[in-house]
């Protein structure tokens, strides 16, 4: 197993973050293309937003893997994690603007009624505003100017986000769904991970 994770390391160390960057962001043009063709149905534009927030949540659920990963297994994805946060802040953004845009056609008043009226917008909107700073700050630059330590403490706010992000698409959804479930279940399984000590052999 040792061997079996040293070469994915040695596999995955050269590859750069930019490249990640082009292979994530690929079914941006993708879905809007399908958008303007019928390729999602009867009801594009909720099923662009569904989409991208979709591609959303399951980026942020992949950032909480890279620690548990490189704890339990010796899988060193560290240099991705902060390009995962990022695309997934852009995801985020991107299902919140179709929602602005072309779902709510920038009825401003209807939109902050919904926002305090429906639970789940409330909640997703309070995701997206966590999530706002830590976009902003995931840059070296960043880093310097407020130190290492106050930066991971400002970070720690992704815990928050992603938990608020998983009750958003649980709450989203019409009835019981066994996939907004999985979601929320993963995120707080991932999450406990971070405080479960790691037993020695």
């Amino acid at each position: 197993m040792t061997n079996i994770i040293d070469r994915i390391n040695s596999f995955i160390r050269p590859v750069p973050t930019w490249l990640v960057y082009i292979v994530f962001l690929m079914p941006v043009p993708w879905l809007l293309y399908l958008a303007q063709t019928g390729g999602l149905g009867r009801e594009p534009i909720k099923a662009l937003e569904h989409e991208l927030g979709l591609i959303a949540l399951q980026l942020l659920v992949a950032g909480l893997c890279v620690t548990p990963l490189r704890r339990y297994l010796g899988l060193n994805l560290l240099k991705f994690r902060r390009t995962l946060g990022v695309l997934a802040f852009t995801y985020v953004a991107l299902h919140l603007l179709v929602w602005v845009v072309l779902d709510m056609s920038l009825l401003w008043g209807q939109m902050w009624d919904d926002i305090w009226k429906r639970p789940y917008i409330t909640v997703g909107m309070a995701s997206f505003a966590l999530l706002l700073p830590l976009a902003i700050t995931s840059n070296n630059l960043s880093i310097r100017k407020l130190g290492a330590a106050s930066w991971r403490k400002l970070h720690k706010l992704t815990y928050v986000a992603v938990l608020l992000g998983g009750v958003h698409f649980f709450w989203l959804v019409k009835g019981i769904q066994i996939e907004p479930i999985l979601y929320l279940l993963a995120i707080i399984a991932l999450l406990a991970l971070r405080v479960v000590p790691k037993r020695g052999r």
